[in-house]
């Protein structure tokens, strides 16, 4: 195995620490700088810590316990992160809520999770809250709305608790305690509620902010929603670890991005493969308004190359990681040469353990691995064996260095006539193509072959190509097996379907394919 490099061999495992720890340790080093702009409002760290004790005394108020879970149901705002920090404080476990979510969705949370208190926005992003828990039959026993005469009150009744009985709440609180349940996307059988420590989630997010080079001074941005690990540990507790400022918006709209990037002078940025061709395909993408130098991504090369040479972003590193693993298993480091975090490899944090399993699984052991799935013993039995070892269901390789190479889904990878073939793969080369913004690639039945790869195109502005060009100048370039059967050109992925973490619903795409090309 070759020699680890000079930064790695200095990376220590990280301490342990509860976020409430953290938070006064930044309160206090940091008191007036900008903890977080969200939605207009901006906190400092010092009021960040005041407010969500004075939020956490009226959660006491309330009789919210230790252990007690309390669900979230909001965009990225203030009040997203002020009861996610008071209930930290208390020993109690949120459940962040996916405002996606349809009310049958929401109901299967709510009970599976055992929330007995909700907090809930009135309306957003057009959904009417209010209205849809309104056809849940078993709602939590205590259900308050922001900005409510019940919010009003739920502010005002910490008033009457002393703040030494929110010292002895915080006293019991340990690094192994859970301090979120997230749940999984659900995509092939029902969401699963993978429980996250303190000591998971600030340590992910501390080793993290090292690999990135977050420095106290820094201005992150991340539209990364809250209600997602990538929102929560990779950009909210980076930046806590730090001592850092997050700017966020409640929902992520490319034009309001690069106006708050550009207004608060970003330094730092993360998101997906999509949320950066948004971005970059936007006519508002000015390169000049912008001062970036760093971030993560989870995209591959191409899209790195662009995230580099035209949004300025030399010190971008790459990421990848699942809920279970709360979420970073491996992520590159600023101090690497940038045709290293190309490459798409990278070092698991130190403390944790990555393997391959037979078939090219990737498993994870580790301090940061989930503590099983909520209240569901036999999936985290099948989850994580008995040697601690997280199976992810994702595909992946080693290099002799110890670096781990993300090759894509275990449940995407396409079989066509006999052969696998990844979509990550195919996606990466359609990028190299000078007329493509942003590619994504299905499988669509074949009577022959059982499975063809499908391919969804955006086209660079101005550009032009038709789906037969596209498929001819991909034959020669990749095994014939790999290349689309069929391309679709597609002006945006949104109506198409996407998640909250912008990130593309290929079922959705696959229902379309079917539908367009008349193979149902």
């Amino acid at each position: 195995m070759s020699e680890a490099p000079a930064w790695l061999a200095e990376e220590t495992p990280p301490p342990q620490r509860t976020l409430a720890q953290v938070l006064r340790v930044q309160a206090v080093a940091r008191a007036e700088g900008d903890a977080l702009v969200a939605g207009g409002k901006r906190l400092s760290y010092r009021k960040l810590e005041e407010q969500s004790g004075c939020m956490a005394r009226s959660m006491l108020a309330l009789g919210v316990k230790r252990g007690e879970h309390i669900g979230i149901l909001m965009g990225n705002t203030l009040e997203w992160v002020l009861l996610f920090f008071a209930a930290a404080r208390i020993g109690a476990v949120t459940v962040p809520l996916n405002t996606r979510f349809k009310s049958s969705e929401l109901a299967y949370c709510l009970k599976q999770a055992e929330v007995r208190h909700l907090f809930h926005a009135t309306r957003f992003l057009n959904i009417d809250f209010g209205a849809m828990l309104d056809e849940i039959p078993e709602q939590p026993a205590v259900s308050i709305a922001t900005g409510s005469t019940r919010w009003a009150e739920f502010l005002h009744r910490g008033n009457a608790v002393p703040v030494v009985r929110l010292r002895e709440a915080e006293a019991l609180v340990k690094p192994d305690d859970v301090l979120l349940i997230q749940y999984t996307s659900g995509t092939t059988s029902f969401p699963k509620g993978a429980q996250l420590s303190h000591h998971g989630m600030l340590g992910n997010a501390w080793c993290a902010a090292r690999r990135i080079g977050v420095r106290a001074e820094d201005r992150y941005y991340s539209p990364r929603p809250f209600y997602h690990v990538g929102g929560s540990t990779l950009s909210l507790l980076v930046a806590l670890s730090a001592g850092a400022c997050l700017l966020t918006t409640p929902a992520f709209e490319a034009g309001e991005a690069l106006a708050l990037m550009a207004g608060e002078r970003a330094t730092l940025m993360s998101g997906n493969d999509t949320i950066f061709q948004m971005l970059l395909a936007h006519p508002d993408f000015d390169a000049a308004k912008l001062c970036l130098r760093g971030g993560w991504a989870a995209a591959g090369p191409e899209v790195l190359d662009r995230i580099r040479s035209r949004m300025g972003m030399e010190g971008v590193c790459l990421a990848y990681g699942l809920s279970e693993a709360s979420p970073n298993v491996v992520m590159s480091s600023w101090q690497e040469p940038f045709e290293a975090r190309r490459s798409g490899a990278a070092f698991p944090h130190p403390g944790m353990d990555v393997s391959i399993a037979g078939g090219g699984e990737i498993l994870v052991r580790g301090w940061s691995v989930m503590k099983g799935y909520w209240n569901m013993p036999e999936e985290t039995a099948n989850a994580i064996d008995a040697d601690g070892w997280l199976h992810t269901g994702d595909l992946g390789s080693l290099d002799d260095s110890g670096r781990l190479r993300f090759a894509g889904r275990l449940k995407e990878m396409l079989r066509v006539g006999g052969e696998n073939v990844s979509p990550l793969e195919v996606e990466e080369l359609l990028h190299t193509h000078p007329s493509i913004a942003f590619a994504q690639v299905i499988g669509v039945p074949d009577a022959r072959l059982g499975e063809v790869p499908c391919a969804y195109v955006m086209l660079r502005p101005g550009a032009a190509l038709a789906p037969q060009e596209l498929i001819e100048w991909c034959r020669p370039r990749c095994a014939n097996f790999k290349a689309p059967r069929y391309v679709k050109v597609v002006v945006e992925f949104e109506s198409l379907g996407m998640t909250g973490s912008s990130k593309v619903q290929k079922g959705r795409l696959r229902e379309d394919a079917l539908r367009e090309f008349e193979l149902g």
